[in-house]
């Protein structure tokens, strides 16, 4: 018994060792847009997209796992990696692209802040610029450590949504089915081009781009190699459940009240907010409200790091948060540069911010098989990962989520035309 007990205790501190990356990545992915995403996913088709969440969490849990073995096998970064075995050229306009859509889910994140504090009667004008100066703040001043563990402790906070959904009383039951057994093809048809449009805003927002170069860049930051690799595969499982959950705690809520009393239409995750109050009670309000919050300010410090992580990986240039501000100039000028184009968005009056917030989770599921063909081209390479290549369940996951967004892509242009 001694040595189980002394075995068991060495690898919860190996993976407490390793703990962070899968854990900050996975929730990060219900920032503000993924909130905004999921509430009209409910409101709108109530529980009939929940079947969506199953397949979604396998992609998500088989990608970032792919994302992590190459971090541990090869020390290097996605973008890094990207650059060394395709070219500068192609790197280059992946870069573009990936600025392009962060750039949309960073505003998004700062109109979440914005919108959550609106709620408690708090001017954009003033809550914005403080945002992100304090985003700011947090990343340059501190260090990989301090930063992660900030990252960590507002993770624990998204159990706000999970509240807020037992608060709305939902019906269990026809949840539990609807998750487990997908629509009938008639009940999709009558939605027609909405259901598709959101379908790939749902999946691109639950396996977005970016997670997979934060994942890798900061399990190359933390140091973790083959050695902990296993711990480091349950921190990403753990991660990405626990976003799951909160993703589909989200849908019900929404479900249970706004499409049952017929509000099918909301702006934005605070518009959710709001009509829960007269629905489910103060309290669900409130736990909505700020949770929002939370899940936007968290998501603004992770997106830009991710950006000036990809980008900076991908042109050759220094990039770390243990580095100093002279240490990885561009690294820190291109975050600095994204937080207040950013919030600089926001303070345009009468700007339609509910279409740039959907439209960036949509461009994320359009962006999103290019990167998975580069990662499953780099881990079925024998000379990079030597006999860490992707399994054969790996690799039909992964080809199948592919084939799937592709066609999920062409169908909603067809249908939009």
């Amino acid at each position: 018994m001694s040595v189980f007990r002394k075995g068991l205790k060495s690898r919860l501190l190996v993976f407490l060792a390793v703990v962070g990356p899968g854990l900050i990545v996975g929730e990060g992915g219900n920032d503000a847009g993924g909130i905004w995403t999921y509430s009209v996913a409910g409101a709108r088709f109530g529980y009939s997209l929940l079947w969506a969440m199953v397949p979604a969490t396998v992609g998500l849990i088989v990608v970032q796992l792919m994302a992590a073995r190459m971090a541990a096998v090869t020390g290097k970064g996605l973008s890094d990696l990207i650059r060394e075995e395709f070219g500068f050229r192609v790197t280059f306009f992946l870069m573009l692209a990936l600025v392009v859509t962060n750039f949309g889910n960073v505003v998004a994140e700062f109109a979440g802040v914005a919108s959550s504090l609106e709620l408690f009667g708090l001017s954009r004008y003033i809550v914005v610029p403080l945002a992100a100066a304090a985003v700011w703040v947090l990343v340059v001043q501190g260090t990989y450590s301090s930063v992660e563990k900030i990252f960590l402790a507002s993770s624990a906070f998204y159990v706000c949504y999970v509240l807020a959904a037992i608060l709305a009383r939902p019906d269990w039951k026809s949840a539990a089915i609807a998750t487990l057994r997908r629509p009938e093809t008639m009940a999709v048809a009558d939605y027609g081009y909405q259901y598709v449009y959101m379908l790939v805003g749902l999946v691109g927002t639950t396996i977005a781009p970016w997670m997979q170069f934060y994942l890798q860049a900061s399990i190359v930051e933390k140091g973790i190699t083959l050695r902990q690799y296993r711990a480091s595969r349950w921190d990403v499982v753990v991660g990405s459940l626990l976003a799951a959950v909160v993703a589909w705690f989200i849908i019900v809520a929404c479900a249970a009240t706004l499409h049952t009393a017929g509000r099918t239409e909301i702006r934005d995750a605070a518009d959710a907010a709001q009509a829960l109050r007269p629905l489910a009670g103060e309290y669900a309000y409130l736990l909505f409200a700020a949770g929002l919050f939370n899940a936007s300010l968290f998501a603004a410090s992770v997106l830009p790091i991710s950006t000036a992580y990809t980008v900076c990986e991908g042109l050759g240039f220094e990039s770390g948060l243990d580095k100093k501000f002279h240490e990885a100039p561009a690294f820190y000028w291109l975050y600095t540069l994204l937080i207040v184009t950013g919030a600089g968005v926001l303070l345009i009056p009468n700007l339609p911010l509910a279409h740039i917030i959907v439209l960036s989770q949509v461009v994320n599921g359009v962006v999103l098989p290019f990167v998975l063909i580069f990662m499953l081209l780099l881990t079925n390479d024998p000379e990079l990962m030597g006999e860490h290549v992707n399994s054969r369940v790996f690799n039909v996951v992964a080809w199948i989520t592919v084939a799937v967004m592709i066609s999920l892509t062409i169908a909603m242009l067809l249908m939009r035309q």
